[in-house]
């Protein structure tokens, strides 16, 4: 089994070059964001406890403070509404969402290329098998013996058939990754909305009462 392997690497190393380097990328990408998408990490648990306290109209200093020690998407965008509280209501929502799709598109870093392995994996395998049967039955002719020839040809076929197999293991776990986290930052991205909403609720509530009265 390893000597297939390692015979379909030397014969079609055109196309298991490409899909090891894609398997590596792969691998570092779904580390590196298991890592930046934990909830701890996105969404500090003492910034959204003091922002589910703070009472309509109260003080903001202990949300201040914490979301000027961390740096997580949830202290960046506590900071932007706390930025704009000078700003109507509906204009500083605007610019929190204008924070929001840049922490968006943080939490998604790497996730496009793992989409593209997905995609380019396969081809790559399938790019690999086409080329290797090409050129196998292209030398069919130069064997003598038929039997020898026969048994050529099935080592050829097998061989090429390796790439597929290999594209395949390239793109299914990046397809498995892009999957979750896909989901994991949907799940967060509303988790983040509903507490800036909440923020931006209880910091005009007192204007409002006032302007009401």
């Amino acid at each position: 089994m390893l000597g297939s392997w390692y015979e379909t690497f030397v014969f079609s190393w055109y196309v298991m070059i490409p899909l090891c380097i894609c398997s590596i990328i792969s691998l570092a990408i779904i580390l590196e964001r298991v890592i930046s998408l934990r909830m701890s990490v996105v969404i500090k648990p003492q910034l959204a406890r003091a922002i589910h306290e703070l009472h309509y109209g109260g003080k903001t200093t202990l949300i201040e403070q914490l979301s000027v020690d961390e740096d997580t998407a949830l202290s960046r965008l506590v900071r932007a509404c706390l930025m704009y509280t000078s700003w109507p209501k509906d204009e500083n929502a605007e610019a929190v969402q204008a924070y929001a799709r840049r922490e968006i598109v943080r939490l998604e870093r790497g996730l496009v290329f793992l989409e593209v392995v997905t995609g380019l994996g396969p081809l790559l395998g399938l790019m690999g098998t086409i080329l290797g049967l090409i050129r196998i039955f292209g030398s069919a002719g130069s064997a003598g013996d038929l039997n020898a020839q026969g048994a050529q040809i099935a080592a050829g076929i097998a061989e090429a058939m390796y790439c597929t197999v290999a594209g395949l293991f390239v793109a299914i776990p990046a397809l498995i990754a892009h999957a979750l986290f896909a989901r994991h930052i949907e799940a967060l991205t509303i988790d983040l909305e509903t507490l800036c909403s909440e923020l931006l609720g209880k910091l005009y509530t007192q204007a409002e009462t006032s302007e009401t009265a």
